[in-house]
């Protein structure tokens, strides 16, 4: 925190207010000021050290005495200009920042989606290429996204002073938050639902013969290879799809239903905790994740000596780190890992930036990047031995192959797993315990895609500031309301449709847009200017390669993959309309076509020619004065070139 000091020559630390003639703001034919009598312009310069770099916000003050202000840096600084009296919170304590960012990487995507993927594509072989991935784009994109929230302190949209054209990414990433928390939320409120239906002497997806049940409900083992078993289906499957879904009373996403009140209830609930979560900020958030970013941990570790105990056991864990190497030679392995890379780490969903917009300016995020990153990967391959042990023990009990209960997404927690926990001496303790780590896992990410949008709209209309309480709460609620089409009677449907289309391709697409907008038009060498400038260290040859042509082009693959790969979304047999899946490119477009919409409107607001509007919207703000003197640092070939 500067303190004031006024003195003729500020030392280091210090900050002073220097009051001198506006000479150089009249016309070459003004008299001097020192030959004219009466009031004068004068500019009154106030100069901060932060961090070992000057900044200073400039004011004309007229005879009226009516200011005109703007700002520049000296120094190595290039625009890094804090706003008079505006300071922004920050978190109470770094552990805050560290478990807010943990918390939201590590959600339920580590626990239901990696295990399966390592165990299908050549167990611990699949550690290659994820590895690889995760060293060439993973962390480089993650530690760029921390660095770029932290120096220029704003959310997703207002970080893009660097380059205004490229704007529209910053809206791309909020909206993209936003289709997410439609349908995020409900699986805390399934999880929520669970919780309350293991306070029970007898869990509720133990036997067939509940008033949910249909005739083909079995208790014996139904995905064995009996002929007569093809349409048999287990409790806990039955529990789930018709006990809290109601998935029976739909005929499909054409015949909704109305919102199921028990559901409903818990949403409310999931809600409340996030809007009371969010209201005050990082100041409240960063309290809450003590809990929510720790608790899982604790849990998958008793869940884990509970595990291998089991008979079955170990057989499950063999066959997760069992490695095949010849796998490696099909490309669906590789596309795979990269998928996991890119959606597990969080970034492009704007989190990252609004989490690290609230870090003190001088805190190191290169080392945060490789811690937070490294434990997100640590915490997936960890789960896969709680999982994978339960997984044995299933096989072993049912006496059918390991592939028959390996499975991966919601089926995976809400019905293999619980039936896994029934079949345990004190079933009803053991869910409780599991179905609290679901919550926690999924609360904390919740919060994280909840903040990117508050923090991303509240920093790009400067009056919300004034009203975080309330603009919250018309967050959450507007969420709610739009969530509530996913609990009907076939709400499975809206869902399954959103996490189809919402985070696909179009995220993916942001983040490419973003790397290209920071890594080339701001430039890789300002960057790590910025970087430096932060932490006292520029980032080495290696990260710089990574974000200028590594990154990118890996980015680009994977967007061309997604195209490729694409198949229409499903549940089970049913197979959505084709007005349905078309619905779901608008959601998915929507998004990505902020970018192009962004850069239209600033072209066509800008004055001048179009080579000036042009050079205008890539140009960094506080460098705007530059091009009003023909200098154009991007149209220049040393700009491009330089790493």
């Amino acid at each position: 925190m500067e303190q004031p000091v006024l003195k003729a020559r500020s030392p280091v630390g210090q900050m002073c207010s220097v009051v001198a003639p506006a000479s150089a703001k009249q016309p070459s034919s003004a008299p001097s000021p020192s030959n004219t009598m009466g009031p004068k312009e004068v500019e009154l310069i106030l100069v901060k050290e932060h961090n070992g770099v000057q900044f200073t916000t400039s004011s004309l003050v007229s005879p009226a005495g009516h200011p005109h202000g703007h700002g520049h840096a000296l120094g190595p600084s290039h625009g890094h200009t804090p706003v008079p009296g505006e300071e922004r919170e920050t978190w109470g304590k770094k552990i805050d920042f560290l478990l807010s960012v943990i918390g939201f990487a590590v959600d339920l995507a580590n626990v239901w989606r990696f295990p399966y993927l390592c165990y299908k594509n050549g167990g611990g072989a699949f550690l290659v290429p994820y590895l690889f991935f995760m060293v060439i784009a993973g962390m480089p994109l993650f530690y760029m996204e921390l660095a770029l929230g932290q120096y220029n302190r704003e959310g997703a949209a207002g970080v893009w002073k660097i380059c205004p054209i490229f704007k529209g990414v910053g809206f791309t990433v909020i909206l993209i938050s936003l289709y997410v928390g439609f349908y995020y939320n409900v699986i805390i409120a399934w999880a929520l639902f669970y919780l309350f239906s293991s306070f029970t002497g007898e869990l509720p997806w133990v036997h067939c013969n509940n008033t949910w049940n249909s005739p083909n409900c079995s208790d014996l083992w139904a995905f064995n290879n009996s002929l007569n078993d093809t349409h048999k289906s287990t409790p806990a499957a039955e529990y789930f799809e018709r006990g809290v879904l109601h998935l029976q009373d739909s005929e499909g996403i054409a015949d909704l239903g109305l919102p199921r009140w028990q559901l409903t209830s818990c949403l409310a609930v999931v809600i409340v905790v996030l809007y009371f979560s969010l209201w005050k900020g990082v100041k409240t958030s960063g309290k809450v994740v003590w809990i929510t970013a720790t608790m899982p941990y604790v849990v998958l570790t008793v869940l884990l000596l509970r595990g291998v105990t089991l008979p079955g056991a170990m057989d499950g864990i063999k066959a997760y780190l069992s490695v095949d190497f010849l796998r490696l030679c099909e490309p669906q392995v590789w596309i795979d890992a990269a998928t996991q890379i890119c959606f597990s780490l969080g970034v492009g969903f704007g989190v990252l930036i609004a989490f690290s917009s609230y870090n003190k300016f001088s805190n190191n995020c290169y080392r945060d990047a490789i811690i937070t990153s490294s434990i997100n990967s640590l915490t997936s391959f960890f789960s896969g031995f709680v999982i994978f042990s339960f997984l044995g023990y299933m096989s072993h009990k049912h006496s059918v192959p390991l592939d028959k209960v390996a499975t991966d997404g919601p089926g995976l927690v809400f019905i293999i797993y619980p039936e896994a926990i029934a079949t345990l001496p004190g079933s009803s303790v053991w869910a409780v315990i599991f179905f609290i780590m679901l919550l926690t896992l999924g609360i904390d990410s919740a919060m994280g895609g909840m903040e990117s949008v508050i923090t991303g709209l509240m920093d790009e209309f400067k009056f919300l500031h004034k009203h975080r309480e309330l603009f919250t709460l018309f967050i959450v609620v507007s969420t709610f309301l739009i969530s509530l089409f996913c609990v009907t009677n076939g709400g499975i449907y809206v869902f399954t449709l959103l996490d189809h289309f919402a985070a696909g391709t179009s995220i993916l697409f942001g983040v490419l847009i973003e790397a290209i907008g920071i890594a080339w038009f701001y430039g890789v060498d300002r960057f790590s200017d910025d970087i430096e400038e932060m932490i006292g260290q520029r980032p080495g040859l290696y990260w710089r390669l990574c974000w200028k042509f590594v990154s990118p082009c890996f980015l680009l693959f994977m967007v061309v993959v997604s195209f490729a790969t694409f198949n229409p979304p499903n549940y089970g047999t049913y197979t959505f309309p084709i007005w349905a899946n078309m619905i779901g490119w608008c959601l998915a477009i929507s998004s990505m076509t902020m970018v192009p919409l962004y850069a239209i409107y600033k072209m066509c607001t800008l004055p001048g020619k179009f080579c000036d509007r042009l050079a205008y919207a890539i140009t960094p703000e506080h460098e705007h004065h530059l091009v009003d003197n023909g200098e154009v640092r991007r149209f220049t070939l040393q700009h491009w070139m330089v790493i």
